[in-house]
């Protein structure tokens, strides 16, 4: 005789026999405890919380996309057989990126972050061309510092892996190289981690010099303590009677293994990029000096990963920019101009996007392209307002902006896609940030008021000036529009009147038409 228990949690009854009240009790223990330790994510019903439900970013609003067919045009096919029955090494099996199992470990917070996180995970192995198969999450005091999962759940992942024919297992965070090869060993295919995807992403998705400089190094920085071998190649240098056998002289190695020599030509490689991309520096400086020269503000555009950063630049100034609804789809930063609503110009810098838990490397080897955040007047920090974590974005974001020492800018935080937004929603984001401008990329709403603000915390010329300009001198007038901040025009017969402010430097060819006692 039998009876049906559930375990909390559980998604199926259990039979357990009748018997002592403790005993039924214990086992019910059990059930639950298990069930806690690990947890099976279904990735098909829902999207990662960074990416849109809808591909409405297509509209023509963003300018000529030229770049979003060439992306689209080499994708990598499903369905190809898996490597798990090979009979060589996972350490000489090709790494490519193709049907993947991920997984992750949370200790706190609630179920629905770490799903979230998985989510995301999700989203950046599929903008890398992977296709998820399943998602596997555990909760546990810590990461277990062998295998990240423990001696049974890894192995139960491997028969997981084996079942679904994956080729590849994701972690949701970044493995210490031996809790790669541990774990690579009891599921025999390959296994990386959060960081390794995002290095891949960004070197598919750069394409100036300096972005391709800055991905490579960050892909040897995470390399160099990862590198695997068995020094089978090449032997150590011994002198006299070498090993055991007595092969005497003649018998000499080289002196370095073969993952020693790795080391040597992959620091090698390492200097030669940081020498590289400091030679981007004088260009990067001559521009910047050209602008200061002419007192031309600059406004970054910073932001979470797909917050809409380009759709926005896009919107105020028919970049053209590429426009995807994935992550990281733009990497290069891109500089354009444009002017305040009283016609004082400034440059709008659209920079890469972050993420949470972002590597790192990437931040020291982009910190040259960050470098037009911390060099800018005014910083436009884009939050995605559909977002249902936005404070997590907006923490995230202003993390990295202290790392680049430019918290002491001003700040204007645009809530995006304010077309997705109920009053309600409006109301909780207005509590985040009271000072915030809900914006939408997609219709428009709030763009001039974006522009307002930005005019409002631009730098203002210093000196004031009230001029009576001949007519024939109409290319002062133009001047005095470009380079300093009209206030009032008027016209007499003797010239036009213009009240204005103008930086210092530029006052010596206004000296001579400025009305005395005014």
């Amino acid at each position: 005789m039998s009876d049906q228990t559930t375990a909390p949690g559980a998604d199926e009854p259990r039979e357990v026999p009748i018997g002592d009240d403790a005993e039924e009790d214990a086992v019910a223990r059990v059930l639950a405890h298990a069930d806690s330790r690990a947890r099976s994510v279904s990735l098909h019903g829902g999207r990662a919380s960074a990416l849109q439900d809808d591909d409405s970013y297509l509209s023509d609003r963003d300018g000529d996309q030229f770049d979003r067919e060439d992306r689209a045009a080499l994708r990598r096919v499903r369905g190809l057989s898996t490597e798990l029955d090979d009979v060589t090494e996972v350490e000489y099996r090709q790494l490519r990126l193709e049907n993947v199992v991920l997984i992750g470990v949370y200790s706190g917070g609630s179920i629905a972050d770490a799903e979230n996180s998985l989510r995301e995970l999700a989203a950046l192995a599929e903008t890398a061309g992977a296709v998820v198969l399943d998602g596997l999450l555990q909760r546990r005091p810590h990461p277990d510092p062998s295998t990240y999962l423990g001696k049974g759940k890894a192995a139960e992942l491997a028969l997981i892996v084996a079942e679904l024919g994956a080729d590849t297992v994701i972690a949701d965070t970044e493995l210490a190289p031996s809790q790669r090869r541990a774990l690579e060993d009891v599921v025999r295919v390959k296994v990386i981690d959060r960081t390794a995807v995002i290095l891949d992403i960004f070197s598919q998705h750069a394409k100036s010099r300096e972005g391709k400089a800055q991905v490579e190094l960050a892909q040897l920085e995470y390399l160099l303590p990862r590198l695997r071998g068995w020094g089978e190649s090449m032997s150590r240098q011994a002198g006299g009677q070498v090993g055991s056998a007595g092969a005497g002289m003649g018998s000499r190695g080289p002196g370095e293994t073969k993952m020693e020599l790795d080391r040597r030509r992959i620091h090698t490689r390492m200097a030669k990029l940081r020498k590289q991309i400091k030679g981007f520096a004088p260009a990067r400086a001559a521009k910047r000096a050209n602008r200061d020269r002419y007192t031309v503000p600059s406004v970054a555009i910073a932001g979470y990963t797909n917050a809409g950063k380009s759709s926005l630049l896009n919107r105020i100034t028919r970049a053209g920019v590429l426009v995807e609804n994935a992550l990281f789809a733009t990497l290069d930063a891109t500089v354009r101009k444009s002017s305040t609503p009283d016609g004082r110009p400034f440059t709008l810098a659209d920079t890469v996007g972050f993420v949470r838990n972002l590597p790192h490397q990437l931040v020291e080897a982009f910190r040259s392209t960050l470098e037009e955040i911390a060099e800018s007047d005014v910083i436009v920090h884009v939050v995605d307002g559909a977002h249902p974590d936005p404070a997590a974005q907006i923490a995230t974001v202003r993390n990295v902006i202290g790392e680049v020492e430019a918290r002491h800018l001003p700040e204007i935080i645009a809530f995006n896609k304010a077309d997705l937004l109920d009053d309600d929603a409006r109301l909780v984001l207005r509590g985040l940030e009271p000072t915030a401008v809900f914006v939408s990329a997609k219709t428009g709403e709030g763009i001039d008021e974006l522009r307002a603000r930005i005019a409002e915390l631009l730098p203002n010329p210093e000196v004031e000036l009230e001029l009576l300009i001949p007519f024939e001198r109409g290319e002062l007038v133009a001047l005095l529009h470009e380079r300093g901040r009209v206030i009032s025009t008027d016209y007499d017969e003797r010239g036009t009147r213009v009240h204005a402010f103008l930086d210092p430097q530029f006052t010596g060819p206004f000296e001579p038409f400025v009305v005395v006692g005014a």
